[in-house]
C-alpha cells in the first residue's frame, strides 16, 4: 500500500469509528510501526484534519473533505463500473443505504476507496457471501460518497449521469 492511499485509509477509518482508534491498532493493521502512524497523523494535520490525539487513541473532529449523497439505480452487472467511476474519480464510497417501506433506512459501511476494496466487496457478492441491498428495492439505493473538493463530487455525478446510474429528480 502507498502512503498517500495508506493515509487515505486512516482517515476514512478515523472517520467512520464511532470511538477513539490507538496507534497500535492503526499501526497493527497497516502493517507499520507506531512511529510512522504518528508521523501519518502529523502530515494529515497539516493538510486540514483535525484530529484529537486522546490517552485512548486518535479522534477525528473535523475533515475537510466534502460528501454528497447520491441516488442511483443500476444493474448487479453495472456494480463494479459504479464503484469504479467513483474511486477513479477520487471519491470513497462511504456507505450504501436503502429505504424499505417497512423497515426503513437499512444502511452498510463500505469504505471503498481502492480497486482492491472493489474486487474485495465484489468478490463476497459473487461468491454468494451476501447480496447487494438494492435488490430489496429494486435496484434503488443511496451512496455517501465522500472527495476532497465540491469539484470533484461534482465531476462524480456527471460521470454518474453519463453512465444513467443516477436517479431523477421527481
Amino acid at each position: 500500500m502507498k502512503v498517500a492511499e495508506r493515509r487515505k485509509a486512516i482517515v476514512n477509518l478515523l472517520l467512520s469509528s464511532d470511538k477513539p482508534v490507538s496507534g497500535s491498532e492503526l499501526a497493527q493493521k497497516f502493517g507499520i510501526s507506531r512511529q510512522i502512524i504518528v508521523q501519518d497523523i502529523t502530515v494529515l494535520k497539516g493538510t486540514g484534519y483535525e484530529i484529537l490525539s486522546t490517552n485512548q487513541g486518535y479522534v477525528i473532529q473535523k475533515s475537510p473533505l466534502k460528501e454528497r449523497v447520491f441516488k442511483v439505480r443500476h444493474t448487479t452487472d453495472e456494480t463494479e463500473d459504479e464503484l469504479s467511476c467513483i474511486v477513479e474519480l477520487g471519491g470513497t464510497v462511504v456507505d450504501v443505504f436503502v429505504w424499505h417501506k417497512v423497515y426503513g433506512r437499512i444502511e452498510a459501511g463500505l469504505n471503498i476507496f481502492s480497486k482492491l476494496h472493489i474486487k474485495q466487496f465484489l468478490e463476497g457478492v459473487r461468491t454468494g457471501q451476501s447480496t447487494e441491498l438494492m435488490h430489496i428495492t429494486g435496484g434503488y439505493h443511496y451512496h455517501t460518497v465522500r472527495a476532497d473538493s465540491e469539484a470533484a463530487l461534482d465531476c462524480i455525478e456527471d460521470a454518474l449521469r453519463k453512465r444513467n446510474y443516477i436517479v431523477p429528480e421527481i
